[in-house]
């Protein structure tokens, strides 16, 4: 099979899981909002931001280094994997045990230091979290390691669906909050048991095992810490504006920033698909001296993946307004302008989706970590100045603003690495914005008839068409060949 199909069968895999995971997640997110009231909503989001902070300590970077290692090692001296598999294992159950050791004891001395003491019966849940989360993340990068994307996507399938059926019930039955936790627990828990389990049948024990080679361990260690480094910074960026806006706002305002982040996480997963798909390749690619063809993948992912969100941010921020109110309710409407602004961090979301993770792969974590950590304090100083002043809205801004700079960066990185054709891309993106000016002019016209649901899927149907109009007609968009990519 060439390598196109290869990453073709990967992708629709991939992409089927992430469209069913998204699906449920947004069924969740629907019908949580329903059932919780604000604040209830945003103390349970403002409890899985703090077990998220806390987690970037249990996992560290050992899972990525030990999947970098493997895609190298499986290419060249299949021997190391058990030893990689096995050490990088038992790091992360250290990890783990230190890190719930630490929630156990302190879990009063966080609630007090987050400012919200009704977090604190959620916080002894969080042990559960971390545990069973950590070994999810751990068992899903070591199979990216190993380029087996179709087994991560079923195990994301069964993640996303007992997650959703366990948070719903057990909040429809009366647990509330601690119920939805639950949910999110019990999900982890299944992709844990089934990721850990595929590794050890599938990989471990069929792969054989020779004296591990010097330096080794010492090297997955090492590799650890700028990506480590990373994490840590991708938390400051992901996690502590949530807590920080609880802090100076409290949990409403975490409501309606979560609800806004969590739109843009639900409408990126087509691209967090071929990213996850597209990484290990290059790594693969540049071990066999074909750089130049990682970087032609790498640049039609990127036209591609532009050629969808640049129009698709632009479409949400215009129908931000009914569309809160029609799916979520008038109890949200302060989540609009979060999501307006926030449509900007969906199109660097998307860039940095195919390129971040990749940059591991090549070795580059080092360099990603310092421009990860410098705009990752940036955005926290930016936090603390803007929520007090101008609310919620500062938050999403003081992301849009750092995002901005790590995606460039990331970009300039890969091309320094791969070679990139610059004026090529240049030419895909002032196509795109023509395109994309002329669909927003439409639909800015016909916003002033949504009235109902029809009248919304009337209007993204509309704009749609014209994006796949001028999409097909520029040879932006070639059918044939994204056909042949999910059939």
């Amino acid at each position: 099979m060439s390598l196109a199909s290869r990453l073709g069968t990967r992708f629709r895999t991939k992409f089927i899981a992430s469209a069913i995971s998204a699906a449920s997640g947004a069924i969740l997110l629907v019908i949580l909002a329903r059932l919780l009231d604000p604040s209830e909503y945003g103390l349970l989001y403002l409890a899985i931001s703090v077990f998220g902070t806390l987690k970037l300590f249990s996992k560290l970077g050992i899972a990525k280094s030990a999947a970098r290692y493997i895609s190298e090692y499986k290419e060249t001296n299949q021997e190391q994997i058990k030893h990689i598999i096995r050490f990088s294992l038992f790091l992360n159950l250290i990890m783990i045990t230190i890190v719930s050791l630490v929630l156990f004891i302190g879990r009063e001395h966080i609630a007090f230091l987050v400012g919200e003491p009704d977090l604190r019966p959620l916080l002894l849940f969080g042990i559960l979290f971390i545990g069973f989360s950590t070994m999810h993340t751990f068992s899903t990068l070591i199979l990216q390691g190993f380029e087996a994307i179709q087994a991560t996507g079923v195990i994301s399938i069964f993640h996303h669906i007992t997650r959703l059926i366990f948070a719903i019930g057990l909040v429809v039955i009366g647990y509330g909050v601690i119920g939805a936790l639950m949910g999110y627990i019990a999900g982890y828990a299944v992709a844990a048991v089934t990721g850990l389990g595929y590794v050890f049948y599938q990989y471990y024990r069929h792969s054989s095992s020779g004296p591990i080679e010097p330096g080794l361990r010492r090297r997955i260690a090492e590799y650890s810490i700028p990506i480590t480094a990373t994490d840590t910074a991708g938390i400051l960026d992901k996690r502590i504006d949530i807590v920080l806006v609880g802090f100076f706002i409290g949990p409403v305002a975490v409501a309606y920033y979560t609800l806004g982040k969590q739109i843009i996480t639900f409408i990126e997963s087509p691209i967090t698909a071929l990213g996850f798909t597209l990484s290990p390749t290059y790594e693969s690619l540049s071990a066999r001296g074909d750089r130049a063809k990682a970087a032609r993948i790498y640049e039609e992912a990127l036209r591609h993946g532009l050629l969808l969100y640049i129009p698709a941010a632009a479409g949400l921020a215009l129908v931000a307004e009914p569309t809160v109110e029609l799916v979520f309710g008038a109890d949200y409407q302060g989540a609009v302008p979060v999501i307006q602004v926030l449509s900007l961090y969906a199109v660097l979301m998307s860039v940095t989706k195919l390129t971040s993770n990749g940059l591991d792969f090549l070795g580059r974590a080092k360099t990603r970590a310092v421009v990860k950590g410098a705009t990752a304090v940036l955005n926290v100083a930016l936090n603390i100045l803007l929520i007090p002043t101008i609310g919620v809205v500062g938050a999403a801004i003081a992301t849009v603003i750092t995002y901005s700079l790590y995606t460039f960066a990331n970009v300039y990185i890969m091309h320094s690495e791969l070679g990139l054709r610059i004026k090529v891309l240049f030419r895909h993106i002032t196509l795109i914005s023509a395109i994309t000016s002329v669909m927003v002019v439409v639909v800015y016209l016909l916003t002033n008839f949504i009235t109902g649901f029809i009248t919304l899927f009337t209007v993204v149907a509309v704009g749609a068409g014209i994006w796949a109009v001028l999409a097909v007609g520029t040879g932006l968009l070639e059918i044939k060949k994204v056909w042949s990519v999910l059939s």
